[in-house]
């Protein structure tokens, strides 16, 4: 069963019962099922309608033409009619879910005015692009709903770790002034009289709220990136399950961002079982491998992947990393040059700085540091990425009056349910994916 509460708001006028709470010991009650015509099959004068809900698929069986016109005028409906069925449950043992529905009742809700534009049932593959321009039926594909089943059960999990571990939720702007990160990358929109831009994160206000006192804070938000990508890695409206935790540092915060991805994926393995199987995905019991950028590096060298200091992770060199230490790896104190500003320097080697990644069967899911909390260094860090100190100017000033040491993380929730998913692109991921080129539905 897809979700543990399956059930609490029914019976309705249109439904008793959700397909996956029926079963053969159930055998002679009277039920309403409500749901869409998956397939439609004719043997003699008997007729098999496969009805799917959210939750799984049901046999119903009957006889063309006993029943009472007006209760059922026919079996005979269109592949993705949106139906109701009131029937009985008979025990079947040749059927795969070992019962069926023999039928009372039939009512077409809304019948069809024009075309499915693809095959639900997946016997005609269909393009991604045809899918994602018509996702209102392609979330009809059993295997859609389990992506988004499972991506629920992330969020949840998220939320649930969080509050546990004492953190609060908050909601942080979607429109700022300036960038929050720096760089070009940043969609323009007009607001009133000001310039504003859509925000690429919520790191400097997550940040005011923990210099502001409420020491441990965490969001789940939207955040837009003008990249000009086109991968099926990236997209231009992400979201972000973040965490700030104030009077600590990056072993503090590598430690919470453990536990939770940890919760997470034993929670998809617990309540998401059936989704799992259905998308052919195993997951195994998730250990996290630590390693220093520097060890990384001789790692990869020595795998003949070159590659010198100061240099990023390509996507091929974090898939050699997780091949060769696992599923989960986190890569930690990244030089200077590659991270954003506000990593605070590695008091031991001033040439990296207390930051990490996490790695997940080859995909970097997230990204975390410990912050900058002196006035004095982080302008010189601004300055040293080439950015100007006046442009976070209210940035600079929070910290001139009693910050904390704080640090936190950031973690893609399409990400971590492309892995989690066995999805080869972001965009399956994503309920209404917005990219280079897709701006609707």
């Amino acid at each position: 069963m897809p979700h543990d509460n399956i059930g609490v708001i029914l019976p309705t006028l249109y439904r008793s019962h959700y397909i996956s709470q029926l079963n053969p010991e159930m055998d002679g009650d009277v039920v309403v099922l409500g749901g869409w015509v998956h397939e439609v099959r004719n043997i003699g004068k008997i007729v098999f309608i496969l009805l799917r809900d959210h939750s799984g698929i049901a046999q119903v069986i009957g006889k063309e033409g006993i029943v009472p016109d007006g209760v059922i005028k026919s079996m005979n409906l269109p592949k993705e009619s949106v139906i109701m069925v009131k029937g009985k449950i008979k025990k079947n043992g040749e059927s795969k879910s070992g019962f069926e529905i023999v039928p009372s009742e039939i009512v077409n809700l809304n019948p069809l005015e024009s075309t499915i534009p693809f095959e639900v049932t997946g016997k005609v593959p269909a393009d991604i692009d045809v899918r994602l321009d018509n996702r209102y039926i392609d979330l009809r594909r059993l295997e859609t709903t389990s992506i988004f089943n499972i991506q629920s059960t992330v969020l949840g999990s998220f939320r649930d770790t969080m509050v546990k571990e004492g953190l609060t939720e908050i909601r942080t702007p979607a429109l700022v002034e300036a960038a929050t990160e720096g760089g070009a990358d940043l969609f323009k929109v007009e607001y009133f009289e000001k310039k504003a831009f859509l925000a690429q994160s919520p790191q400097l206000y997550k940040q005011l709220a923990v210099i502001g006192g409420m020491d441990r804070v965490f969001m789940v938000v939207p955040v837009f990136r003008a990249e000009k990508h086109n991968t099926v890695f990236h997209l231009n409206e992400i979201t972000q399950m973040d965490a700030e935790i104030g009077f600590a540092d990056h072993n503090d915060a590598i430690k919470l961002l453990k536990k939770t991805v940890k919760n997470i994926i034993n929670g998809v393995s617990k309540k998401n079982a059936e989704d799992l199987k259905r998308l052919d995905v195993v997951e195994s019991e998730p250990v996290v491998k630590e390693i220093t950028y520097r060890k990384a590096l001789s790692l990869l060298n020595a795998n003949g992947q070159k590659m010198e200091f100061g240099e990023d992770f390509t996507r091929e060199q974090e898939g050699t990393l997780c091949n060769v230490l696992g599923d989960l790896v986190l890569v930690k104190e990244y030089p200077r040059s590659v991270r954003a500003f506000y990593s605070m320097p590695n008091e031991k080697d001033t040439q990296v700085c207390n930051s990490f990644d996490l790695l997940y069967k080859g995909l970097e899911i997230c990204s975390g540091a410990q912050r900058i909390h002196i006035p004095e260094i982080l302008i010189r860090s601004i300055k040293d990425h080439g950015l100007d100190p006046d442009s976070f100017d209210f940035y600079v000033s929070a910290f001139k009056q009693g910050a904390p040491p704080h640090a936190g993380w950031s973690l893609g929730l399409e990400r971590i349910t492309m892995k989690l998913t066995g999805m080869q692109n972001i965009r399956e991921c994503c309920l209404f994916p917005r990219d280079r080129v897709r701006l609707k539905p």
